[in-house]
């Protein structure tokens, strides 16, 4: 009997001594996520057996299997002594604070089939280890702040059936293997790009010189406008004709360039019935605008949520629903602050439609030129983040997105503005949805006419460096609030191009700025925006500047240099531009007598 009980006294004593480890690592976690005394109030470190406790699932051997805590209100970090849950199949913990990284010990729980971390806010890479759950069906991991590369291990997951990885700081590039699951949402992300945020111009610090006077600026302004007419005529000429109907701005359709399509996380795929409530039919009551692509339609979804819904023509694209929806896809990885975000799609066997935020501002161009009474005008200040935000927009889809996305129709109308007047770029990687084999297209040529580079209305291909030209003609929107091009003189045979005409007629700088601006501007700022959209819209693309150095200069940062440099070769340009101005009879402005020219030849 002494034995016995000697035995019984030492299994207590063991116990005592080294409690229910499943019990300690769980209690761990609870410290780690700074539960309250109410959160996990049964969670007691004297009960080690934790299969009684709340949010607590364990198997007939008491092996603990899941774990749930979602939207419990913790503000900590994950333990890593979890791990020693090798039973655990289910841990699921979204909707919570909890920050820190992701414990690489986590790759220890070899039984899990779902771990769920979405919305909270970890930090840090994507442990590696986790390639080694084998049979991980569900790793949700949206919404967080994670950042680094997909892991490439995640490739052997052989079972994972469902991926959520959207809005974190992810960049890299993708696995391939991953596209293969049959659920998998990687949007929201800098995948081979970087999100840059926005800041006011830097021109009052630059502290630069200089060198150009306004007068220079003046002398070679009326050459660039030449060359934009030089650009059009032959387009004015069909328009005249009756070729092109619109008598406001001119569309013209093209091919698309042929880019490598990738599927790229998901979208809400919409209902045709739920469109067609939200824009009350279609009604011409709703409409936003119209352009090259279609009817933009403002709609209030079922929730109340307002949207504007693009309506595509010309939607065929080759290969169907499914080529459609990836080059919807590819489009909405494309996340930037100053790019307008994709919500969603609707397909039918006649209809394409693309889903968008409501912007309350609408367009720049609306802004400029269409003012209603009591609406408050562009201020100067912010046509300068307006051209900030844009230029930081075409950079990241030229030189940040992988494939790289061309805008092809930069101008004021495709710059939206949200509430808090930030410049939000639209109508991106949209040639891509169109079908370009219509028997109805005019020309080799998309975009707007006063906006479309030389070298891509005569060739028909297009490369950033016509996003660029589009970019430096927008500035000029921004500097003078009008069209480049007026069609509506066209028929009185007057100037249709009204900058030119201003510059002709008075000479100086002053004589472009919008009246609307009331002189409350700086100048010199003037002049080094009118600097920048001349650098922009020469005529050969490659001496035309990248986006990123666009932004570096509107920063303030290396344009006094490259201004220099290129008055130098602009003085033989003009003299050249001046032969060719007496040549084609500009001051008539005569589009009946046009002779053969060359539309990518020296301004």
């Amino acid at each position: 009997m002494d034995l016995l009980i000697g035995i019984l006294a030492l299994a207590c004593l063991s116990s005592f001594v080294n409690p229910d480890a499943q019990g300690n690592a769980l209690y761990a976690l609870r410290k780690s996520l700074n539960a309250s005394d109410i959160q996990l109030a049964d969670w007691n470190p004297d009960q080690v057996n934790p299969c009684t406790w709340s949010k607590i699932t364990c198997n007939s051997d008491n092996d603990v299997i899941s774990v749930t805590l979602p939207n419990m209100g913790f503000s900590g970090t994950l333990s890593p002594r979890i791990a020693i849950l090798k039973m655990l199949t289910t841990l699921k913990l979204p909707g919570n604070g909890i920050s820190g990284h992701i414990p690489e010990e986590f790759g220890n729980l070899t039984s899990l089939t779902m771990l769920d971390l979405e919305n909270n806010h970890l930090t840090g890479e994507i442990p590696s280890s986790l390639g080694s759950i084998k049979g991980l069906k569900f790793l949700i991991l949206s919404n967080n702040n994670l950042s680094g590369s997909i892991p490439e291990s995640l490739s052997s997951l052989s079972n994972l059936t469902d991926l959520q990885l959207a809005s974190n700081r992810l960049g890299g590039k993708i696995p391939k293997q991953l596209f293969q699951i049959s659920k998998h949402n990687f949007t929201g992300n800098q995948l081979d790009c970087g999100i840059i945020s926005s800041s006011p111009c830097a021109s009052e610090n630059a502290g630069r010189s200089r060198k150009s006077r306004t007068g220079m600026i003046v002398g070679i302004v009326v050459p660039l406008f030449a060359v934009l007419l030089l650009g059009c005529f032959l387009l004015l000429f069909m328009w005249k004709g009756g070729a092109i109907g619109n008598r406001h701005e001119v569309f013209v359709d093209v091919a698309g360039d042929v880019d490598q399509r990738i599927e790229f996380g998901q979208l809400k795929r919409f209902s045709w019935r739920e469109l067609q409530l939200a824009t009350d039919g279609f009604s011409e009551k709703n409409v936003l605008g119209q352009g090259g692509f279609g009817k933009v339609y403002k709609g209030i979804l079922g929730d109340n949520t307002k949207v504007a819904v693009k309506r595509l023509m010309d939607f065929e694209s080759p290969g169907g629903d499914t080529a459609f929806q990836r080059e919807v896809e590819m489009i909405s990885v494309a996340v930037h602050r100053n790019l307008l975000r994709l919500i969603g799609f609707c397909t039918t066997p006649t209809e394409r439609l693309l889903v968008y935020p409501f912007m309350q501002n609408l367009s720049v161009a609306s802004r400029l030129r269409e003012v209603k009474p009591g609406n408050p005008l562009l201020d100067w200040v912010t046509r300068k983040l307006v051209a900030l935000g844009t230029a930081r927009a075409l950079e990241y889809l030229h030189e940040h997105c992988n494939p790289k996305i061309i805008h092809r129709d930069v101008k004021a109308a495709n710059v939206l503005l949200d509430e808090d007047f930030q410049a939000v770029v639209g109508d991106f990687g949209l040639a891509k949805l169109v079908d370009v084999r219509k028997a109805n297209i005019t020309t080799q040529v998309r975009g707007t006419m006063g906006h479309i580079a030389p070298e891509y209305l005569s060739t028909g291909k297009s490369s950033e460096k016509t996003d660029v030209f589009g970019y430096g003609v927008m500035l000029l929107e921004l500097v003078t609030g009008q069209r480049a091009i007026d069609f509506s003189r066209l028929e009185e045979e007057d100037d249709v191009l009204l900058l030119d005409h201003k510059l002709q007629q008075e000479n100086r700088l002053e004589a472009i700025v919008d009246c609307n601006l009331e002189r409350k501007y700086d100048i010199h700022e003037v002049e080094m925006m009118v600097q920048v959209a001349l650098l922009c819209t020469q005529s050969s693309p490659e001496e035309r500047p990248a986006m990123s150095e666009v932004v570096r200069m509107l920063e303030g940062e290396g344009l006094a240099e490259r201004w220099e440099v290129w008055q130098q070769v602009e003085i033989t340009r003009k003299l050249e531009n001046e032969r060719l101005q007496k040549r084609f009879n500009w001051g008539d402005h005569s589009i009946n007598n046009l002779l053969p020219m060359e539309l990518s030849g020296g301004r």
